[in-house]
């Protein structure tokens, strides 16, 4: 994945000034250009470490999206981060 990324970033690099609304744009561009297919194939690509990475911000965003949704507050532990 670090190999995709670092493509995209240099494909970018000096483009667009790396806000959050860039990022998503980025992103959203990306991900509407590739297939299923295309997606697999990037995961499978992936080392075990970034795999394992990629999992743990999916179980994060989304337990963090759940826990937004039922108005829990989600307090930053710098134990963590």
């Amino acid at each position: 994945m670090m190999n995709f990324v670092d493509e995209l970033f240099e494909l970018y690099r000096g483009r667009l000034q790396g806000t959050e609304d860039d990022l998503d744009m980025i992103t959203l561009t990306v991900l509407g250009e590739m297939s299923e297919a295309d997606i697999l194939k990037v995961i499978q690509d992936m080392p075990e470490e970034e795999l394992a990475w990629l999992f743990r911000v999916y179980l994060y965003e989304g337990l963090k999206e759940k826990f937004n949704h039922d108005q829990i507050p989600v307090r930053k532990n710098s134990q963590f981060h």
